[in-house]
C-alpha cells in the first residue's frame, strides 16, 4: 500500500515504440495500426499505460508516421529517422522529455496484451526498492527466440542475453524478457548517451542499459509479472488472430476484426 501511495507522487511517462514497418504483415499499413479486437494494436498499449497512471505518452513513429498519428490521437509523437535500434528509438525522445523528472516506462507498440496491472506492479516495485530500472519478465515453457534473464547467485538481475548469443546452458533458462521495462529518467539518459552500437548490426540496443546500470552499482529489479499468454507480440497476420482470440476472451465487449 505504501508503494502505491508513493508511486502516485512520482511522475510516470511512457515511451511506446511504434516506428516499425511490419513487412511480415503483408500490408502497406504501419504494423501498429492494424486492428485487433476492434482497435489499432498500439491503442491497447496506450490505454493500458494510461490506466496504470502514465502522465505522458510518447509514441516513437517512423514508417507511416502520419497514419499512426491520425489513428492514435492525443499522444505526443517523436520521429525516429533513421531507425537505428531500440536504444536509439528511446534516445530520440530525450529532448521531448528534457524537463521530465520521474520514471519512464518503455514498451513495444505491437504487444496489445499488456495489462495495466503489470505496469502497476513494475512501477510499485521500482518505487518500493528505489531501483533505477525494473524489468517485468515471464516464465514460459518454450523460450526459443526470446532474450533470457540471467540472474546472479543471489537471484538478482545480471543480464539480458539474446537467444542467438546465449550459451547452451543459458538457452535452458525459461525466464524471458518481453520488452517491458521502467527506468529512472536521469539514469536512463546517462546510459543511452554512453551506449555503443552493436558491432555486427551498428544498432543501439536498449537491452544493454540494465546491464550498464548494474555495472555502475545501481539497483536493477526483476519481477515475474507477465502471464505467458501476455507476452505474445504481433509480427504476422496469424499472430494477430492468435492475440485477438486472447483479447476477446479477456474483453468480451471488444469487436472482432473483420
Amino acid at each position: 500500500m505504501n508503494a502505491s501511495a508513493k508511486q502516485h507522487n512520482k511522475p510516470l511517462a511512457a515511451i511506446i515504440l511504434a516506428a516499425g514497418k511490419g513487412t511480415r504483415m503483408g500490408s502497406d499499413l504501419p504494423k501498429v495500426v492494424h486492428e485487433v479486437a476492434g482497435k489499432p494494436m498500439v491503442q491497447w498499449v496506450v490505454d493500458a499505460v494510461r490506466e496504470a497512471g502514465a502522465d505522458r505518452v510518447i509514441l516513437v513513429v517512423g514508417h507511416g508516421a502520419d497514419i499512426v498519428k491520425e489513428a492514435i490521437p492525443n499522444c505526443e509523437y517523436v520521429t525516429q529517422e533513421p531507425q537505428l535500434g531500440t536504444g536509439h528509438a528511446v534516445l530520440v525522445c530525450k529532448e521531448t522529455l528534457a524537463d521530465f523528472d520521474g520514471d519512464i516506462l518503455i514498451l513495444g507498440g505491437d504487444g496489445p496484451l499488456l495489462r495495466a496491472s503489470t505496469v502497476h506492479d513494475m512501477v510499485a516495485l521500482q518505487v518500493e526498492t528505489s531501483a533505477c530500472a525494473t524489468l517485468a519478465t515471464s516464465i514460459i515453457p518454450d523460450p526459443t527466440g526470446y532474450g533470457r534473464i540471467v540472474r546472479d547467485d543471489d537471484d538478482t538481475f545480471s543480464a539480458i542475453i539474446e537467444h542467438k548469443n546465449a550459451t547452451v546452458e543459458q538457452r535452458k533458462i525459461n525466464e524471458v524478457y518481453p520488452s517491458y521495462a521502467v527506468f529512472e529518467a536521469t539514469k536512463l539518459w546517462e546510459c543511452l548517451d554512453a551506449l555503443e552500437p552493436n558491432p555486427l548490426t551498428n544498432e543501439y540496443y536498449l537491452t544493454e542499459v540494465p546491464r550498464m546500470l548494474k555495472d555502475r552499482g545501481e539497483v536493477v529489479e526483476v519481477i515475474n509479472a507477465v502471464a505467458p499468454e501476455d507476452i505474445l507480440s504481433i509480427n504476422t497476420q496469424e499472430q494477430l488472430q492468435e492475440v485477438e482470440a486472447f483479447l476477446l476472451a479477456r474483453n468480451p465487449e471488444a469487436e472482432q476484426t473483420a
